[in-house]
């Protein structure tokens, strides 16, 4: 691929940018314009956010926006890439530039240049919301969704044996009449009491079928009851418990997942922690709502970005950061255009309007 540079335009007298004419090509113009520019990116709000019409915004998007105008540069598409697959087009010369949450690390460096930092932050970790306390956390806790499984489920198991009873009883006691919900409501009542061993003896099958089907039910109704108990029990218990994961040290141990290549995984295998990694972020945010594993490793601003939208009573993520992490504009090894971006984005992020700029994206605590 043929290197795409941008270019340092001269303006018009209103201050407009424009390309630039049939001068020779120099560091900071165009090499070739047979085609637009290559960016690579990818979907990590809120550094790169595509909207469901396929456009593109964020923090590292808005950026490269201002460098191109800067620069007089007009004739680019953004592609979007996985981060392996970034990586490598950026190594390859496939892409001229790749503009997302890129760290600059020494390895990347090896084998691609990077303009400046434009935003510095480091890894997180979210886990699991603290519980709060109070009656209402309690019933929330009681009513959750496994909670609500297992009753769902004993009320049809009850509902399926009243059923059952009626059906061998009908014909000839008096204690489950023929009409169908007269008698369905007497089975249903037969079956609660003699699951729960209270048996109160009002009503009782006469029927050798009806007999047999009850003493079924009484053996079945210990299992029922100790199974229903250790639910609630689990339900009220579990989400008692803090969570241990307080510093990285916890991480020895626990269910730890992260995303493929990442620089997440480096710092991982370099303390030799055990992990498991997932294509996106969102997946194994999903993974850690649903108690698959215990924490997430990540960068911190995306990281709570995406637990504010997405899991905000569920999940959180740690007051503090792992490793600094700086974000940069990946360039092909050895661009031209690389003085070119670094000289527009020193100039943006030192200007009145970069500070405004992250506020949108990530509030005013950035």
């Amino acid at each position: 691929m043929v290197p795409l540079l941008l270019g340092a335009a001269p303006t018009t007298a209103d201050g407009a940018s424009k390309l630039p004419g049939a001068e020779p090509p120099s560091a900071d113009l165009p090499a070739n314009k047979d085609r637009p520019l290559i960016i690579a990116t990818r979907h990590v709000p809120p550094f790169a956010i595509q909207a469901d019409d396929g456009s593109w915004s964020g923090i590292a998007i808005d950026l490269w926006r201002q460098i191109a105008a800067r620069r007089g540069t007009e004739d680019y598409r953004f592609t979007e890439m996985g981060l392996t697959e970034m990586l490598d087009a950026i190594s390859d010369g496939r892409v001229d530039a790749a503009v997302a949450a890129l760290t600059i690390t020494s390895t990347r460096e090896r084998v691609m240049d990077f303009s400046h930092p434009f935003h510095t932050s480091g890894l997180g970790i979210a886990v699991h919301q603290r519980p709060s306390g109070g009656l209402l956390a309690t019933l929330r806790r009681m009513f959750s969704a496994q909670f609500l499984n297992v009753a769902f489920g004993l009320l049809a198991l009850l509902t399926a044996v009243g059923v059952l009873i009626w059906l061998a009883e009908r014909r000839g006691n008096r204690h489950f009449p023929s009409d169908p919900v007269r008698g369905i409501g007497s089975g249903l009542w037969w079956s609660a009491v003699t699951m729960t061993t209270v048996g109160y003896g009002d009503k009782a099958p006469a029927s050798p079928l009806g007999r047999f089907i009850g003493m079924v039910w009484m053996f079945a109704g210990i299992i029922m009851v100790s199974s229903f108990t250790a639910a609630i029990a689990t339900a009220l218990t579990v989400g008692q418990l803090d969570h241990s994961i307080q510093r990285v040290e916890d991480l020895y141990g626990a269910r730890v997942a992260t995303i493929t290549d990442s620089t997440s995984a480096a710092f991982l295998d370099a303390r030799k922690l055990r992990y498991q990694t997932f294509d996106s972020l969102p997946e194994a945010l999903t993974r850690l709502a649903d108690n698959e594993v215990d924490a997430v490793v990540y960068d911190a601003p995306i990281l709570r970005h995406l637990v504010t939208a997405n899991y905000p009573h569920d999940l959180r993520v740690l007051p503090f950061v792992l490793q600094r992490q700086d974000y940069g504009i990946a360039l092909p090894q050895g661009s031209m255009a690389r003085e070119a971006v670094n000289e527009a984005l020193l100039d943006i992020i030192r200007g009145e309007e970069w500070q405004p700029l992250l506020e949108r994206y990530l509030g005013t605590s950035n």
